[in-house]
């Protein structure tokens, strides 16, 4: 499988009253884009604050809110932490995902419809059952129907991240 190199500041947009916002149980328990439920973490961040705006925006727009409707106190924090330097899987660049599997059109499939979870958990399962760090990606969240095209990354819960700051949303997002 193809890698990329990646580490430094990574983010994640979390809700404020989470009480450890890098923690990969939930992702563990309820699984997600890279991981079936029950069995591994994942913590995923974003590599940029565009795309966590563009997180927020995804999310609230699925429970039809907007960001300006929440109160500033409760909104998302973004939680900055620094992951280690490494070679992770490479759901970047089109032979990366041709690799892996998925068409060089991800996060969409070819008729243009989102890739589903089901999909990319096999990925996910094999890369992690291989001992990869993580998987940098293409962003899969889609405002208005029009897909982001930030960088993710799913980083495998084998380390511990650790919180170096925490922005309140009315300092973040706006």
């Amino acid at each position: 499988m193809r890698h990329v190199r990646r580490g430094g500041r990574y983010l994640r947009a979390a809700d404020p009253n989470w009480t450890d916002p890098l923690s990969p149980g939930h992702a563990r328990r309820r699984g997600g884009r890279w991981n079936p439920p029950g069995s591994f973490g994942v913590v995923c961040l974003n590599a940029s604050v565009a795309l966590a705006r563009t997180q927020v925006r995804h999310k609230l727009e699925a429970r039809g809110v907007r960001p300006e409707d929440l109160v500033p106190s409760q909104g998302p924090v973004l939680v900055h932490t620094h992951v280690p330097e490494d070679y992770y899987l490479d759901a970047i660049s089109d032979a990366g995902l041709v690799e892996v599997g998925l068409p060089t059109t991800y996060p969409l499939d070819e008729s243009g419809e989102p890739i589903s979870h089901d999909r990319c958990q096999p990925i996910g399962r094999r890369a992690w059952d291989s001992g990869e760090p993580g998987i940098a990606c293409r962003s899969a969240a889609q405002v208005g129907g029009v897909s982001s095209s930030g960088e993710e990354f799913a980083f495998f819960a084998r380390r511990r991240l650790r919180i170096d700051a925490v922005e309140a949303y009315g300092d973040w997002y706006w």
